[in-house]
C-alpha cells in the first residue's frame, strides 16, 4: 500500500442563517452565508479499514462552523472565520485550516452578487496567539 503524506477533507457549500455585518439593518434579520472548510489532518489517522466508525467524522466539522455560525454576531466576515478556524482547531485534530466565508448581496455601492473572505492557518501558528 502506497503511503499516505496529507489527508485533506474538504467541505463546501455548508450554509446557515446568521445575523453578521457592519449595520444595525444587517444584523436585524438573518442572512444565508456558505462557508467552504478544507482540513487537513494528520495521515496517521486516515482509515485503516473501509468502516464508517474508522474513519474521520466530517459531519462534525459541518455542524461546529453552523454552531459557530448562529452562535452570536459579528459585524467582519473576517472575525467570523477566525472563530471558525479557533473551533476548528480547538475540536479537531487538524494540522491546518483554511475557511472561505461566503455572503451573498452585501450592501455595496455596486451590484456585488457575493464576497468571500478567505482564511488560512496551520496549528503551530494558531497555537502561538
Amino acid at each position: 500500500m502506497i503511503d499516505v503524506s496529507e489527508y485533506t477533507v474538504r467541505l463546501e457549500g455548508i450554509r446557515f442563517r446568521g445575523k453578521h455585518g457592519v449595520s444595525k439593518s444587517e444584523r436585524a434579520l438573518p442572512q444565508d452565508f456558505r462557508v467552504t472548510v478544507e482540513v487537513t489532518l494528520p495521515a496517521r489517522i486516515l482509515p485503516k479499514t473501509d468502516a464508517v466508525r474508522d474513519v474521520f467524522n466530517y459531519d462534525r466539522i459541518a455542524s461546529l462552523v453552523v454552531d459557530e455560525g448562529t452562535r452570536q454576531q459579528c459585524k467582519l466576515l473576517e472575525t467570523l472565520g477566525q472563530r471558525l478556524l479557533d473551533r476548528i482547531f480547538a475540536d479537531t485534530p487538524a494540522t491546518r485550516v483554511v475557511v472561505a466565508v461566503t455572503k451573498s448581496h452585501p450592501p455595496t455601492s455596486a451590484s456585488v452578487e457575493s464576497v468571500v473572505v478567505t482564511l488560512a492557518s496551520n496549528r503551530n501558528e494558531a497555537v502561538r496567539k
